[in-house]
């Protein structure tokens, strides 16, 4: 005995796909509201604070490089600064890479 199965869900289908087109296309836009919320908003966020520490260094600024070097800002430039890390040691590194700015005092008490 053979029942007509394949016959129903072959006519199913195409009423079943007519209603999954506009639910995925919601679920993509909630995945992407997602994502911003917890990822691209945040790292926007952090560089904007990034851009407002370095544009307000100045001369006398106890900063800490990408690369751990500790010192104090002796020269501003525009896109570069000169810090000291020693007495009489001065290295040039470019402003975004420093990762913070110090306390003052910081580097006396080490």
């Amino acid at each position: 005995m053979s029942f007509p199965m394949p016959f129903v869900i072959a006519q199913a289908a195409p009423a079943g796909a007519a209603g999954g087109g506009v639910s995925m296309l919601i679920f993509m836009v909630v995945i992407f509201g997602a994502m911003y919320f917890m990822m691209i908003r945040p790292q926007m966020k952090r560089q904007k604070e990034h851009r407002a520490m370095v544009s307000a260094l100045a001369k006398g600024d106890e900063v800490v490089s990408n690369g751990g070097l500790a010192g104090r800002v002796d020269e501003v430039g525009e896109s570069f600064l000169v810090i000291e890390i020693a007495p009489n040691v001065r290295v040039k590194l470019q402003k975004g890479a420093v990762s913070q700015v110090l306390p003052k005092g910081t580097l006396k008490s080490a």
